[in-house]
Formats: C-alpha cells, structure tokens, sequence
C-alpha cells in the first residue's frame, strides 16, 4: 500500500527508480503543441443516413492515425460525469477502503497497483496507481467489483453496459469498411471487456518519467474517457501528438489485435502518458477484446497482403501472454506465429 503514488504526500523530487532512461523519457516533448488533426467523428451522421461517409471516416483515421475521437455516441455528458467522478473517488479513498483492493496475489481479479502488474521485476516504475477489472459479461464479475464507492457497481455497470454497445457499433461500421461481413466481430471474438482506470497524480519533475511507457494496445478497439487534463501522446510519422481532451467524446484507438485480423489495413498507433507538475489526470480504458479461448487469425475473407507474413491461428490467451511476457514488443511478438516457407 505504502508504493501507491496517491498515498504519497509533499513529494518533492522523482525517486530513482521511477526515472527512464534518456532515451525514453518525454524530456521537452511534453511541450509539444496540441494537434487538432485526430479526426473527429460525428456518429449521428450514420444513423441519419449518412452511414457510407461515417464509414469511410474511421476507415480513414484508423489508416492513418490508428485513433480518432467520436462525438454523439449516445452516452449523455451526466452519465460521463458522474462515471468519471466515481472513478477518481476510488483513489482518493481512505486506506483500509483501498487495503481491500490492493494487488497481493495474482488471482484477483478486480486490483487496485501501482505502475504495472509486473512491480516487482520491472526495471523503471511508471508514474500511475491503477484499478483494473473484468467488466463483460457483466453479470460475471459485477459481483467482484469495489463495494466502495457505494455507487460504484450500480454506476459503473450501466456505464460498462453502454460502452459494450458503443464498442459493437464502431466494431460494425469498420467490419463493413474493410470489407467483412456483417457480425464479424460478434460473439468470441468481442466476447470480452476488461475495465482500466488510471490515475496519475502530479509529479514533481515529469520530464523524467512516464504515466505509460510508448506501447500498443493488445485488445480489439480500446474506448477512452479522459477527464479535462491532457497526457494522452500519439505516435505520428516519428512524431508525438497530444491528444487534447474533448468535451464529451471518447477517444477510440486501434489494437494490435484488430491489426492483425485486418491484415494490417488497420494501424495500431503507439501511445503513451506524460505527467504534469500540477494536476492529477485521471482515464479510464474500456478494452474490448476476445475471449480467452477464441481463435485469432487473420480474416481469411480479407485479400491476402503480398507484404504481410503469413500467420497461423492462435488462442487469444496465448496471444495476451506473450504480449505482456514482451513488453508489448509487436515486432517479437509475432515471430513465433510465423508459418516458415519449406
């Protein structure tokens, strides 16, 4: 409990085990300006009619950014509220409320942490506590989820409910848009919904360590709410973006998952979190993905990619672990899935 960066207090200089390397830490790209260029997305435009342009839109930004921002989304702006209100009560709960929750064996399934799952072995701690869940099917792990808040189950399940229908729409707009067939990405294969609530308190030097390291996503579609602080950075051309918070609107990104079911049609973008000396920043992360047992291949629908290597089936579990067993490495992860040519 005592490694909670939310537990600290009068922090006034980075401990040396949370400094990166010089090569990786943010430096004076925290500075950098905001880009406007994160395509925006109205999705009332494809339920009016306009579903082709809405289509081409996420098809577009999914190409060349691998994120992009929706806007209409049918979820209201109280609902949002009081949902991301919930999440930042978690971390400011009195001791013996996070104690319950706190990461002390891996068999908890809903855990509060600080930097990563992996605390102990990591070389360079990330500048972030963390609550992390299940959160589909709901029924299947409600019960597992905080007590405290006292809303929170109540609050956080019809939101996570919301955000699984979201998930399904984009999921159908960009079935359509690279081709694949209606329901694609029913069942299995979006069978599941893991909850990640990051917390980034203000550091006191943040051009010397990170909220997240530079890393893709591991999951089909990630669905982002971000309070109104800004840390969220966008790999581009070499380049890193800010992207902004917007009022009201998710930020959607690309998973590695998606990349590889799309052959590569899709972009999986790296991304990271950078800290501020002043405010706290809380996010929340809705990932979709498969189920633990569903097979993931590349969409054998799909025209095959003369540039792409070909790659046999494989469970999502044993996709997920030698993810995380990398670091998140996508150019060794998928080496051993390579089909050799003789």
């Amino acid at each position: 409990m005592e490694k909670l960066i939310s537990n600290w207090s009068n922090v006034q200089s980075v401990p040396e085990n949370y400094i990166f390397p010089l090569e990786t830490r943010p430096g004076e790209d925290l500075n950098i300006p905001v880009n406007n260029n994160i395509p925006i997305i109205d999705l009332n435009e494809a339920q009016n009619g306009d579903r082709d342009h809405t289509i081409q839109q996420i098809i577009k930004a999914a190409q060349e950014f691998g994120f992009f921002q929706v806007l209409n989304h049918g979820i209201s702006k109280n609902e949002m509220k009081e949902t991301m209100s919930i999440f930042k009560e978690v971390f400011e709960m009195r001791y013996e409320y996070k104690k319950n929750l706190y990461l002390d064996d891996d068999l908890k399934t809903c855990k509060i942490f600080t930097s990563s799952l992996r605390y102990e072995s990591e070389k360079v701690h990330l500048w972030r506590d963390s609550l992390r869940h299940p959160s589909h099917p709901l029924e299947q792990w409600i019960h597992l989820w905080p007590e405290n808040p006292m809303r929170y189950r109540e609050c956080v399940g019809d939101f996570s409910i919301k955000i699984k229908e979201l998930g399904s729409r984009i999921l159908d707009l960009i079935s359509k848009g690279i081709g694949l067939k209606c329901g694609y990405f029913e069942n299995d294969l979006a069978g599941s919904m893991i909850t990640s609530i990051n917390h980034y308190p203000p550091c006191p030097e943040p051009s010397l360590t990170l909220g997240l390291p530079k890393h893709k996503d591991a999951y089909l579609i990630t669905i982002l709410m971000q309070d109104d602080v800004s840390g969220l950075q966008v790999l581009k051309d070499g380049n890193w973006i800010n992207v902004e918070p917007l009022t009201h609107a998710f930020v959607i990104n690309i998973g590695h998952v998606l990349e590889i079911i799309s052959k590569g049609k899709l972009k999986s973008a790296e991304h990271r979190a950078v800290t501020n000396s002043t405010y706290s920043r809380t996010s929340a992360a809705f990932f979709i993905a498969p189920s633990d047992d569903c097979l993931i291949e590349p969409a054998q629908d799909l025209p095959d990619d003369n540039n792409q290597p070909a790659l046999r089936s494989f469970k999502y579990k044993e996709f997920l672990k030698q993810f995380f067993d990398t670091n998140g490495d996508t150019d060794l992860l998928l080496k051993p899935f390579e089909v050799p040519n003789n």
